[in-house]
């Protein structure tokens, strides 16, 4: 087994034995080769949603690193990650991640990622699962403009 995979997979099974959350592992290794971050699922142990394993790595190599930006970092993670994840391994500039289990795994033991992928193919087809509702975008535009004048980065 991949070392890292191998930590990853460790991860995951800390996780279940102490209940934390879901049989997933992460660790995110930057360009030398070293473990920066650790994660595994504690959406129960922290009564967080979004506690998934891939975002508790990032958010403890960002801590570790003392930075947002993971450019030159890559994830490992026993199953490929869910849309949230994704969207966190891109919003962090990780550009390569390797994964265990796929996404079909995770939902023939209960797991629901093929809801969230079905829905950014077709939102519209799918409002039952959630209603997305414009509402003060005039408003909120402000703070846009305010950032933008105030010189915020982009990152």
């Amino acid at each position: 087994m991949n070392p890292y995979m191998e930590k990853a997979y460790l991860n995951a099974i800390h996780g279940i034995e102490n209940k934390q959350g879901g049989p997933f592992g992460a660790v995110v290794v930057d360009s030398s080769g070293n473990i920066v971050g650790n994660g595994n699922n504690r959406v129960f142990k922290n009564c967080d949603p979004t506690a998934h394993a891939e975002i508790v790595a990032i958010r403890d190599a960002c801590q570790n690193l003392h930075t947002n930006d993971l450019s030159g970092c890559t994830l490992y993670t026993t199953c490929e990650p869910c849309p949230m994840c994704l969207s966190a391994i891109v919003w962090s500039n990780i550009k390569t991640f390797y994964f265990g289990c796929n996404r079909k795994d995770a939902a023939n033991i209960g797991f629901r990622d093929d809801l969230i992928y079905d829905y950014l193919k077709d939102s519209n087809k799918h409002q039952d699962l959630i209603k997305a509702i414009p509402l003060d975008r005039d408003n909120c535009l402000h703070a846009f403009e305010k950032y933008v004048s105030d010189g915020g980065i982009i990152y």
